[in-house]
């Protein structure tokens, strides 16, 4: 059994049901009735016509094969799935938004079904010469009976599931000749200076081949719904095409991607897992372990909707459990959650800087290129001396948390050596987001800003705000104070600036 891949799949567990149901979990909430996912593979027409997304994803990853390669693909979505409520009649069944019988509520909704396509495994000389597997899901209804106290039959759910039909394309070209590991790290196993063999590009392609179609209902009902790939390499592995060693850069350029993006899964260190995700990850993705309740909004803080959810009435959480299986376990899993349960939930304090970052310039960790971190301490407060000045000016003796201590830094004046130019307020710099930083931040990449200040935090950190010179809006972010913030090594001086006249030593 692959570890890696079963450690993915958690990640890629909240990648599929990402937005399925959002708080507060009823059929009834605005945001609930016009329901939305990511990763959506409408049917051929749907996005043409407005009524649906695009058909297909496809990404470029790196693979570094051994003799005997070989390539197993995971495809996984959601399948929409109806389920409808009818009340028994005399002469038969009768479809209603809501069924209810004795103290049991069921109401009319679209739920999902999980699906998982397991492809291959394909040989290298196969990936080579193209595949073009075809996927089929074929239609289904299901009827549940409802009974009421006495056992007579008061209604019955009915579930049904269109056709979907697709395909998975993979094709494999060689993009480099074997040679040396110019870097430590590169190739699994192989030091610096260490041979390695031929380096493949594998593109991936997974698209819907349903019937077109040019009504939203029609175009839901046969698209696949979050889907994602998952590939695991047996005698091989996979290269990061985020962070790749610096021998394989020119290779890792030559990549593209389309509505999916390529990153290393499973526990950091193993190369043999990839995830293809509708959702810009960093690799070695990892759901954090204080969050134990699948609430389907990973861009909300799980302890906020957690209480949200406990503050709901007795109609709202019993309409939820009508809703949605999966929204009545979320209403279970809260009420039922110890202090202690709760207490975790508020956070955890990690170091940011744990581990070397990887990105442009020097030797970082693993061999990988990137600028060494600063040593900062786990838990260290900064001092900040200016010359000439007295301890009641810098605030000596004062706690870190008293604004006092504030007067011995000056953000609009206080400056930064990065690749030994002092960078201040006014500096020109080109933004290079590292591993660590936000996804947005991926989207400024290569762009010029201008500083508008150095900030340093309480433990030991420096943050240099910028505004992008290519932004319309510059002046008004500045105005307001709305800056991006880069850490030093993730910038690069466009012109060297003249350290200010403050009285103050510059940061390292």
């Amino acid at each position: 059994m692959n570890t890696g891949l079963s450690l993915a799949r958690a990640v890629a567990d909240a990648v599929l049901y990402e937005g399925y149901l959002l708080y507060p979990y009823r059929a009834s909430s605005a945001k609930n009735q016009a329901r939305w996912q990511f990763g959506v593979l409408g049917p051929p027409g749907a996005a043409e016509s407005g009524a649906g997304e695009q058909p297909d994803m496809a990404a470029d990853c790196l693979l570094l094969p051994g003799p005997a390669a070989r390539v197993d693909v995971h495809l996984r979505f959601l399948h929409l799935q109806s389920r409808s409520a009818e009340r028994a009649d005399a002469g038969g069944f009768t479809p209603v938004d809501e069924l209810t019988v004795g103290a049991s509520r069921w109401l009319s909704w679209d739920e999902a079904t999980d699906q998982e396509i397991t492809l291959g495994p394909y040989s290298l000389g196969q990936l080579a010469a193209g595949v073009c597997a075809p996927v089929n899901v074929p239609a289904n209804e299901d009827i549940e009976p409802v009974l009421d106290p006495a056992g007579a039959i008061a209604g019955r759910l009915v579930r049904r599931r269109r056709e979907l039909r697709g395909e998975v394309r993979l094709l494999a070209t060689q993009v480099a000749a074997p040679g040396q590991a110019a870097q430590a790290g590169a190739p699994a196993g192989a030091a610096a200076g260490q041979a390695h063999g031929p380096l493949w590009r594998l593109r991936v392609t997974v698209e819907n081949a349903a019937a077109a179609a040019t009504d939203t209902r029609t175009a839901i009902e046969y698209s696949f719904i979050g889907a994602h790939v998952l590939l695991a390499v047996h005698d091989a592995d996979f290269l990061s095409v985020i962070d790749p060693p610096e021998w394989a850069a020119a290779a890792a350029a030559s990549c593209s991607q389309h509505r999916c993006w390529p990153v290393l899964a499973g526990p950091e260190g193993q190369r043999d897992v990839l995830l293809l995700s509708p959702i810009i990850l960093y690799d070695h993705p990892a759901v954090a372990p204080e969050s134990t309740v699948e609430l389907f909004d990973a861009t909300e803080i799980d302890e906020i909707l957690t209480l949200r959810v406990l503050t709901l009435t007795d109609a709202e959480k019993a309409e939820a459990r009508s809703t949605d299986a999966r929204a009545a376990a979320i209403i279970e899993r809260c009420e039922n959650m110890t202090a202690e349960e709760l207490q975790q939930l508020h956070g955890i304090l990690r170091n940011p800087h744990a581990g070397a970052p990887r990105g442009p310039g020097s030797i970082g960790g693993d061999g990988f290129p990137g600028p060494a971190a600063p040593a900062y301490p786990e838990f260290s407060v900064p001092e900040f001396s200016v010359p000439g000045a007295s301890a009641a000016d810098t605030g000596a003796g004062t706690p870190w948390w008293d604004p006092a201590r504030d007067a011995a830094v000056d953000p609009g004046s206080d400056t930064v050596f990065i690749d030994g130019v002092p960078i201040s307020r006014g500096s020109r710099v080109r933004v290079v987001p590292l591993r660590r930083a936000d996804a947005q931040d991926l989207f400024f990449a290569g762009k010029s800003g201008r500083v508008t200040g150095v900030h340093f935090d309480v433990d030991g950190g420096t943050h240099v705000a910028v505004v992008l010179e290519a932004d319309p809006a510059a002046e008004l972010q500045e105005w307001y104070g709305r800056y991006l913030y880069f850490a030093p090594e993730e910038l690069v001086p466009l012109t060297a600036a003249p350290a200010p006249d403050n009285g103050k030593e510059p940061s390292p």
